[in-house]
């Protein structure tokens, strides 16, 4: 057993001894199935704290020659699995961490140095009776160990079968070099050639498992690490169960440990991989442990790394970051990205990145971009505020507590002049007057009810589509924040706004509430007047 050839299985050990496991084992009866096979190159991408390092360690435990597992996945999922004696602890398994030897290094070149002779002096421990060459090189030594392992056997048809010992490679932070040398395209390819040549048609590999923040294929035209299958933000299919916690893990976590699951869907829930919803450990896990909702996102990214990227205002980047801010998802083109953090030709590759990051959700089958949950909103919120951006969009967000107030108080000018100023501060990056623009006014102005309130847009009711309906969240008092529904006119009255609420049925569509709020907002375009009519209906 060395320290990076052949581990052993502390780290996995401390996890299943933690006070929360969620079982992953799962993903092993996939990554079975690649062993061997063309399909060995596994590349999974996620943002931080999704469980990727962990996925690793419990591979490592599983694969590794270094130590004895069967005790720790004997109550496991795996364990049913019918290849799962086949690949307990038979291979010679090489774990690293790129993060860890770029952080001790001035290049990448020593980096590369630096890993290989750390590599080479577990081969010796490892394997005492193979002689080594160092000055060879890594692969060398490889192709060496590799031909030490060959043995013939005899099968059931009394032939001679030849067969050898292979390796996997397990590495995490596999990207750390693209994200640290953004600007360095000598060092990218040094590092890509390097990762190509120690794995890409090595017959020495079984299986290479490597996990990052964003995906490989495109560094510019250089597409050294073409071998791989990618799992990423975009799509991951099958293992899109297997990174991050499933909606159902979720509430069982919540049911276990008397959490309101309602609440913790309300912060945490929103990213979606190929109809699966998932969240980011990290903050579900926090969330439990601290029995307190709030933004655990910052624990692992900071204010600067957001506002970085939203402050590159190409071709309507703000509008489109506004219109996410009001809970509209919108289109995004994942095809131009270049998969680094410094090649942006639009808008879109921008918006890939944020989904990278986790900072944006996406839903494959729309093709759209939006923001996940809660406390990614916090999120954009404080990163906007701390660097002074937008800062009408933000004084309309801090003030939309107080317009909530006032219309649960039917105070109907007050929140007529609140949509006003809204209106007025961001007509610099909207088409000022139409209808759709002034939902998205409202949708700003009202921030602060999505704490209370679901939000739904163009909700079949009675006999037509109402425009907003502010729906009360599960754990939310009904009697204290009652349903709305929101209707929005151009050039009438707000009282023509409210009978067609009434008109068209539309409270019928909201069942079991003792009382229910009708709305009415309008703009007058030559004017610039807006106009509200706020009516209580007791049920």
């Amino acid at each position: 057993m060395g320290i990076f050839v052949n581990p052993g299985n502390a780290s996995f050990t401390e996890a299943l001894n933690s006070k929360i496991y969620v079982d992953k084992s799962g993903l092993i009866s996939v990554v079975n199935q690649r062993i061997k096979t063309q399909q060995k190159y596994i590349c999974v991408s996620r943002p931080r704290r999704f469980g990727k390092s962990l996925n690793l360690g419990m591979l490592s435990a599983y694969y590794s020659k270094g130590c004895d597992s069967r005790e720790l996945f004997d109550n496991l999922e795996i364990f049913g699995d019918k290849a799962y004696e086949e690949h307990l602890n038979r291979y010679n398994v090489i774990y690293l961490n790129m993060q860890d030897f770029l952080s001790t290094s001035k290049s990448v070149e020593e980096m590369i140095s630096v890993l290989t002779e750390s590599l080479m002096i577990d081969f010796e421990d490892c394997f005492p009776d193979v002689k080594l060459y160092p000055r060879l090189g890594l692969v060398y030594n490889l192709k060496r160990i590799y031909e030490s392992t060959k043995k013939n056997t005899v099968d059931k048809d009394n032939k001679t079968v030849t067969e050898y010992e292979p390796f996997i490679f397990l590495i995490d932070e596999w990207d750390c070099v693209m994200r640290e040398n953004m600007d360095n395209k000598d060092a990218q390819k040094t590092y890509l050639d390097f990762i190509r040549n120690l794995l890409k048609d090595q017959t020495y590999v079984a299986l290479a498992y490597m996990t990052g923040i964003l995906p490989i294929k495109k560094y510019g035209t250089h597409s050294a690490l073409n071998m791989f299958d990618e799992y990423s933000m975009l799509d991951s299919r099958p293992l899109q169960n297997y990174t991050g916690f499933t909606g159902e893990e979720v509430k069982s976590l919540c049911d276990a440990y008397c959490v309101d699951y309602e609440s913790m869907k309300a912060w945490y829930d929103g990213y979606e991989l190929n109809g699966t919803e998932l969240y980011c450990p990290r903050s579900v896990l926090a969330a439990i442990e601290k029995k307190s909702f709030s933004n655990y996102w910052t624990q692992t990214e900071t204010y600067e790394a957001l506002a970085k990227y939203i402050a590159m205002n190409f071709d309507g980047l703000h509008e489109t970051i506004e219109k996410l801010l009001a809970g509209q998802e919108q289109p995004v083109d994942t095809r131009t990205f270049s998969n680094d953090m410094v090649t942006f030709a639009n808008k879109d590759d921008i918006l890939t990145l944020l989904i990278h990051l986790g900072y944006l959700g996406y839903r494959s089958d729309k093709k759209t971009a939006y923001i996940p949950n809660k406390e990614i909103n916090d999120e954009y919120v404080a990163s906007m505020r701390a660097k002074g951006l937008w800062k009408e969009t933000i004084d309309a967000v801090l003030k939309s507590k107080q317009l909530l107030t006032d219309t649960l108080a039917g105070k109907a000018d007050v929140v007529a002049d609140c949509i006003r100023r809204v209106h007025e501060q961001n007509s610099s990056i909207l088409n000022y007057n139409n209808e759709q623009s002034l939902r998205f006014i409202v949708l700003i102005a009202y921030y602060y009810a999505r704490e209370q309130y679901n939000t739904i847009q163009q909700l079949p009711a009675g006999e037509g589509f109402a425009d907003i309906v502010f729906i009360p969240k599960p754990f939310i008092d009904a009697n204290a924040y009652p349903p709305m529904v929101v209707e929005l006119k151009w050039n009438k009255t707000a009282d023509a706004a409210i009978a067609q609420i009434k008109n068209k049925k539309y409270p019928d569509a909201l069942q079991g509430y003792n009382k229910m709020l009708l709305v009415g907002i309008t703009y007058d375009k030559d004017s610039k007047e807006h106009e509200s009519v706020i009516e209580n209906v007791v049920i």
